[in-house]
């Protein structure tokens, strides 16, 4: 699952990218606004997380375009403006939450899962498709609900983006893009393959469909 970060604090920003990484997340930062704005342009984002004070203009304002422009992906305001008032005019220009800096990253983690559970219409960490159960939290997966399997960061971040669309055809163009972000170094052509055959070893070569020259597609019956 991909998501955009824009924070023009470096530090802050690649500290941030590790440790939503580290929780199975692929990240493309963005610094300014006009960056920001080619990103959105051009990318699927299951998730955006937008600091507002920014080098090139303001980020409460690029909020409301986003919204004006039928973007409707949640939207995370991370920010040091800490007043009731900043908050409140945050939430009506387009985010969906608030959090101030300083933060403590289990708290920004909370608050993604819960924006992330409400957009697929989650009620619990569990995500479920088929008999199929992937726990969120702890990247396990399980065909029983009773055994649970350990997954890799790659295999949870596929799996994850498999059954946020189930009973949709999802391309290998598509797959590699929510798997690494546009910074990394260009991954091979035939890593999507790699990953679908581990996860069909794990839970069952019928769970995952081949639709032979358009992807992939995990049915929800």
């Amino acid at each position: 699952m991909k998501l955009l970060l824009l924070e023009d604090d470096d530090l802050l920003a690649e500290s941030l990218a590790e440790t939503l990484g580290d929780d199975g997340y692929s990240v493309d930062s963005a610094t300014s606004i006009r960056v920001a704005e080619s990103l959105m342009a051009t990318e699927e984002y299951a998730l955006a997380i937008v600091d507002l004070g920014l080098p090139d203009g303001s980020g409460l304002d690029l909020l409301q375009r986003w919204r004006e422009q039928g973007h409707r992906l949640p939207i995370l305001v991370l920010t040091a403006r800490d007043t009731w008032e900043d908050k409140v005019i945050g939430l009506r220009r387009g985010a969906d939450d608030y959090l101030t800096k300083p933060f403590h990253e289990a708290e920004l983690l909370a608050r993604l899962h819960a924006l992330l559970r409400r957009r697929s219409g989650g009620l619990t960490q569990i995500l479920t498709v088929n008999g199929l159960q992937l726990d969120e939290h702890t990247q396990r997966v399980s065909t029983d609900g009773a055994t649970w399997q350990v997954l890799t960061a790659t295999e949870f971040r596929l799996l994850r983006y498999l059954m946020h669309h189930p009973d949709r055809v999802l391309s290998k163009s598509q797959l590699l893009d929510q798997l690494y972000a546009l910074d990394q170094d260009a991954a091979a052509p035939n890593l999507v393959e790699v990953y679908i055959g581990r996860l069909r070893r794990r839970l069952g070569k019928e769970v995952i469909q081949t639709r032979r020259g358009q992807g992939y597609l995990l049915a929800s019956r």
